[in-house]
Formats: structure tokens, sequence, C-alpha cells
């Protein structure tokens, strides 16, 4: 029985490390979004003040590893069977839950995902102790339910306040300081400076004593003139920070204000990059310091569980009343954790995938904008524009023209669009949104509010984005349905991680060992599995530097045209063969190469406007060929899409005569596509009238196979759906052939007109 449960400790540890892993990953985005955003500094070194802030608050942590043991149920009404079997499930459950939304790129909550999943598990037993024990308690002594109340509230309340706060701050700042903000900081810096960092240097204070284990040890002794009175009695240092918060802030104030003058004067320092700089050291210290424990905690508190137990003498239904008190935590094992999240930090290809998701919705300009648009997204632009104008004709036109000014991003934009990599916004942005969630959260925490970083960093980089203007009319739809998507997956994690720990506590009840390892196994496959990654749209054409930039869309055009080109083929075939996991595939495939049409075309808008003027004419040629190619993508996805539903449904089949009609039809485009790119590539437009040939062949077959089907629906009964995939097929290579000439023509012109000038 001990080695039993001497492998459950084993396997909850791999699992720490593995959830150390993933919950670095979705949780990175709260501090690296503002520094990375801005591009700040270089990659290297972001990263090595982020390590430093993680390693350093790790080191904070072990005051916070009692939410484990005693935060969301009352350990002493369970056994160490009970609470071995919930620390179980939800470790499970988190390695699942939170790899999912890092796969999907969505920043979730590490803390509600911890809390509810302890919640569930404590749940699960609760009900298997209510039902199988007619002397046990009642449900609601088994639970700290207010703690769970406590979550749900700090979700609404950090969501509304963090994007009102941070909308509204970076308003300000924005109005006094402009996009045009060098001159101005040269004068004002040192004060903005000054006052950044003593927000972000009191939100470490606060947030360090907390979990730092030694606070508690630190005491103010009585008799002290403190405030122009003597204290009556001793303080901890973490209460006597709190008591005199305004003083300290004060003091620092004035101490960082200095600081950053002398900088600016004698070393001509950017005070904007600083304070960045020095805010990613703070909340990476934060997230460390705090979320430490949503990892590693209910492991501790397992092998906690695992040593009372021993020296209880084996008895797995002794009671837990020991983990209601206070139980030390090895300071090895937080480091340990550290540099397992150091590590993490700067490996994990997830955590960049979550990151981007962050910036892509609070850039200044369009992002690939990849969450669509909603009704509700919708709705919320339309009144908000016209409450806009509403707004716009009450207010004097001089205070329009004034506002106008201080956020005219004219000249911002044209110096961006002369960069290589752009930042997704300045430095400004990128100090606000650090100061301000330094704030919210070092405020909320002297009150003891549980707001989530997550939610706080989140939510602010939403209101300051808003605050911008970033959210146009060309992307606000866009924007407004990825917060709602993203708020959603918070809600949607409590449901989840609550839900998934009490089956998972139950089937552990159940099967003991044996589920144990099989769900292990799940979890690790689920982790470990390697999702296929979407090609970049011509990375090494980027990449070289010896194309202009008109010469990479050429290519690109070329290499996408040609993977167009082989869908269609493969689709074809598949769809001859009613091969329903080919057809499958390529539908996922097929939409991907929507996407990066849709994608290529955005880049060349934004190119367009740094393209000299006599190079503007071809540049709006290859706009439109853009066009010719997603058109042709939509056609081959539209038709791919129409023949997996129609052999997904077991749909009746092809006749023989479509079929090889079809396959004609098919093979005459391919040609005709194989011909067509094979020019592209040889940019020698002299015998277009060949490929016009066979375009006007195929098209010609489509035609008279088109009048057949007609009458053969006239004179016989015939399968209705079969016969509409296959008019769907013959329809939708009709639009491939003609927008592949149509791309082709332009091509030339393009050609042409770069030539001439």
């Amino acid at each position: 029985m001990e080695t039993t449960y001497l492998i459950f400790v084993i396997i909850l540890f791999i699992l720490a490390i593995s959830d150390l892993v993933v919950g670095v990953s979705n949780d990175a985005v709260n501090f690296l979004n503002s520094a990375i955003g801005a591009k700040v500094a270089r990659h290297t070194v972001i990263m090595i003040i982020a390590a430093a802030g993680v390693f350093v608050g790790s080191t904070f942590s072990s005051g916070m590893m009692e939410v484990a043991r005693k935060g969301i149920f009352n350990p002493q009404f369970f056994t160490f069977y009970d609470v071995m079997i919930i620390y179980m499930g939800v470790m499970l459950t988190d390695i699942i839950l939170l790899d999912g939304f890092n796969r999907l790129g969505f920043p979730t909550s590490t803390t509600v995902s911890i809390v509810f999943e302890i919640l569930g598990g404590a749940i699960a037993m609760a009900v298997i102790k209510v039902a199988n024990d007619p002397n046990a308690l009642s449900m609601a002594e088994y639970i700290n339910s207010s703690k769970a109340l406590a979550i749900i509230s700090g979700i609404l309340l950090s969501v509304v306040v963090s994007f009102t706060a941070g909308a509204l701050i970076q308003w300000i700042v924005r109005y006094l300081f402009s996009f045009n903000f060098n001159a101005r900081i040269k004068y004002f810096g040192a004060i903005y400076g000054g006052l950044a960092i003593t927000a972000i240097t009191y939100f470490m204070l606060i947030k360090g004593i907390k979990g730092t284990p030694w606070a508690g040890n630190v005491i103010v002794e009585a008799g002290q003139m403190v405030k122009g009175a003597i204290l009556e009695e001793d303080l901890e240092l973490k209460k006597w920070v709190q008591v005199y918060a305004l003083e300290i802030v004060g003091a620092l104030f004035v101490v960082w204000t200095l600081i950053t003058q002398l900088l600016v004067w004698l070393f001509r320092v950017n005070i904007l990059k600083v304070v960045v700089l020095v805010g990613t050291f703070a909340l990476a210290m934060a997230f460390a310091g705090n979320d430490l424990v949503n990892f590693i905690g209910v492991p501790i508190a397992a092998l906690n569980s695992f040593e009372m137990f021993k020296a209880g003498g084996l008895d797995p239904h002794m009671g837990m009343d020991a983990l209601a008190g206070k139980v030390p935590t090895n300071e090895l094992l937080l480091i340990l954790a550290g540099l397992v999240m150091v590590l993490t930090l700067w490996f994990s290809k997830k955590a960049r995938r979550v990151i981007e998701t962050g910036i892509d919705l609070s850039r200044q300009g369009e992002g690939d904008e990849r969450f669509g648009s909603s009704g509700i997204a919708r709705g919320i632009v339309r009144f908000a524009h016209n409450t806009s104008q509403s707004v716009g004709k009450l207010t004097p036109l001089a205070l329009k023209n004034n506002i106008a000014k201080q956020f005219d991003t004219t000249e911002y934009d044209k110096k961006i669009a002369q960069m290589e990599e752009p930042p997704a916004f300045d430095l400004i942005r990128a100090s606000v949104n650090l100061i301000v969630a330094s704030i919210l959260i070092s405020f909320a925490t002297s009150l003891k509010l549980p707001l989530s970083t997550t939610y706080v960093t989140f939510m602010v980089a939403m209101g300051t984005s808003l605050a911008d203007r970033a959210w146009g009319r060309e992307s606000a739809v866009f924007r407004i349905t990825g917060v709602f998507s993203v708020i959603g997956g918070w809600f949607l994690t409590a449901l989840i991680a609550m839900t998934v720990s009490f089956i998972f506590a139950n089937l552990i009840n159940w099967g003991g060992l044996v589920a144990v390892l099989i769900l292990f196994a799940f979890a690790m496959f689920s982790l470990l599995r390697k999702k296929k990654p979407v090609e970049d749209i011509d990375i090494e054409e980027v990449e070289d530097a010896t194309l202009t930039e008109i010469e990479r869309y050429k290519r690109r055009i070329r290499k996408n045209l040609e993977k167009v080109r082989v869908s269609y083929v493969d689709m074809t075939k598949a769809l001859l063969d009613e091969d329903h996991r080919k057809l499958s595939k390529l539908a996922t495939k097929t939409v991907e190469q929507c996407d990066k049409a849709k994608v290529l075309k955005n880049d060349m808008y934004k190119s367009a406007k740094t393209l000299e003027d006599q190079m503007l004419e071809a540049g709006l040629y290859h706009v439109q060929t853009l066009d010719y190619l997603r058109g042709a993508a939509h056609s081959v996805d539209y038709i791919t899409s129409a023949g997996f539903r129609h052999v997904a449904n077991n749909h009746n089949p092809l006749t023989d005569e479509q079929k090889q009609n079809l396959s004609n039809v098919g093979a005459m485009n391919n040609e005709f596509m194989i011909k067509a790119i094979a020019m592209l590539e040889a940019r020698n437009f002299e015998d277009i009238t060949t490929i016009s040939s066979l375009q006007k062949e195929a098209l010609k077959l489509i035609k008279s196979s088109t009048k057949i089907q007609v009458k053969a629906m006239k004179e016989n009964a015939m399968s209705t759906k079969a016969t509409l995939l296959y008019l769907n097929y013959l329809q939708e290579t009709k639009n491939v052939l003609m927008q592949v000439m149509n791309l082709v023509k332009f091509q030339r012109d393009a050609d042409k007109a770069q030539v001439a000038l």
C-alpha cells in the first residue's frame, strides 16, 4: 500500500514539472507582452530580465502554498486516501486543460484553473463520502465555497476595472505626450519615469513581501517614533508597509525622479525603455511569487500528506487535520521549480503562440485578425460609432482639433513603415500597460482582493489599445471578437476545470492505480504530441535580402499558386475515390491556403505604403493579382469542403460518367495551371496565347459537361446531392480557370509597368 501511494507522489511530481512547463507557457504573456510588443530591447535582453524576475519571485512563493492545502476545502474532514485522489485528479486535469489553451494560443488564468480543479475534486470526494457514509457531514462543511465565489467575483471585477483603467489612463498619457513624444519626454520624462518606476517598485514591494516566508519574522518594535507618534505595539514588516504605504510611495517617487533625471542628463538614457524593462522584471517576479503555487502547490501538499501518512502508521484512512495548520515548504523545491520556469521561458514555442495572441489584439496597426467577427462585436462597433458621432457634434471644434492632433498617427505610421520589423505599439503604451497593471494588482493585494495577474494584464492591454485608437473601423470587430473569445475562455476554464477534475477523481476512486496510470499516459500524450506546424508563407523569401519587395511577392504568389494547384489535384482524386480521410485533411489545408492568401494581400497593402512613387503602379497591379490568387484558393476550398461533407454524410456516389467527366476537366485544369505557373516562373509572357487556348478548351468542356448533366436530370431520376456536387465542381473549376488567367495577365501588366518606369 505504501508503494502505491509513493507511486502517486512520484507521478504528481512528474506532473508538476510538466505543469510548470505548460503553466509558464500560458502565463508568459503577462510579463512579456509589453516589452516584446514595443521591441524595447533585443529579445535576449528581455528574456534575461524576465528570467531573473521569475527566478527571484519563485523564492518568495512559500507563503502561498497554503492555498493548495486548505484554501478550497477543509482537509480536517478528509482522509489521506481522499486528499491523494483529489490531488491526483487536479494535476492530471491541469496538464490537459492548460496545454489545450496553449495550443489554441489563449491566455487563461492558472489561478482559476487550479482553484476550480481542487473544487471539482473535493466535491467528487465529498459526494462519495455523503453517499456511502450515513454519518458523513453536509456538503457545505467539506467545501470552502466562499473561496470559489471570491475568485468568480474577482474575474468580473478585474475585467471591468482593468479595461476601464487602462483605457482612461492611456488616453490621458497619450493626450499629454502624443504619438510624437520624443520632444516632450526630454522635459517631463524624469517625472513620468519617477512616477512609473515608483508604482512598479511599490508593486514589487507589496507582492514580494506578501509571499516572502521571512517577512513575518521581521518586526518593527513598539516604542519607535513614526508619523509623529510612538508605536504602541509591535508590527510585522508586511503590516508596517501597508500602514505606511503613503509615506513609502512619496519617498520612492522623490528618489526615483532624481535618479531618472540624472540618467537623462548624464547618460542620455531612454527613460521609457527603463520603465518597460523594470516593469517586465516586476511582473515576472510577481507571477513566479504568486502563481508558482498553481503548478507545484498540489504536489508539495501531496508530499506533506505522504510524510504524515508514514508518520501516522501507514493508515490511508487517517484524518488530515495537520494540513489545516502551518506546514513548512522545502526551499530547494522552490529553487528547482524556478529553474524549470526559466528554461521553459526560453525554449517554449507555445509561450510564443500565447504572446502573439495578446500582441495581435493590441497592436497599433492591423494584425492577421485571426478571430474573425461576430454579431455582438459588430453591434458594439456600430453603437460606439453612433455614440462617437453624437458626442462629436456637442464637442467644440477647437477641442476636437486639439485632441485629434494629439492622437494623430501620421508621422508615427511613416516612421514604423520604414522599419523592417516594426513594433506592435510604442513605448508610451508599453509603459502604461505595466504601470496600470502594477498599480491595480498591488492595490488589490493590499485589499486582499483575488485579482488574477492574467486578467489584469490582458484587459489593461486591451483598454490601452482602445484608447490609442488601435481599434479602428478596419479592425474593431475582429479585436472585440478576439477579446470576447479570450474572456469566454476564462469562464469556460472554471467550468471545464471543475467538471473534468470531478470526473477524474471519480475514475481514480473507482480504478485505483490502474486508472491513474491510464490517465497519466493520456496526459503525457496530450502534452508531448506534436501539432503539425502551419507553414509560414515562404519565410526563406523574406529572409533573402537580395530581393526587392516586389520580387518577394512575385515568388510568393507563384509558390502559393502551386500549393493551390496541388490541393486541387489531390482533392479531385480523393473525391473520385471517396477518400474521407484525405478530404478531411485537404479541407483543413485549403482553409489555411485561403488565410495565407488573405495575409499576403494585407501585407502587400502595407508594403505599398513604403514603395517609391515610381514603383507604386507595379505594386497596385500586384495587389489585384493577390485578389485573383485568393479567389482561386477560395474556389478550391469551397469544392473541397463540399466534397468532404458529401462523402462524410455517405450520400450517393457520383456516377461513372460523372466521375469520368470530372477526371477529364480536372486533368485539363491541372495542365493549364502547370503551364501558367511555368510562365510566371520564367517571367516570359510572349506565349500567353498558348495557355489562353488551354483555358478556352477547358471552359468549353465544362460548358458541354454541364449541358449534358442538365439534360440528363430532365430525362432520368438522379441523385440530387451527387448532381449538385458535380455541378459545383464544374462551376468552381471554371472560376479557378478564370482567376488564374486573370492573375497571369495582371502579372504581365505589372512587369510592363515596372519596366516602363
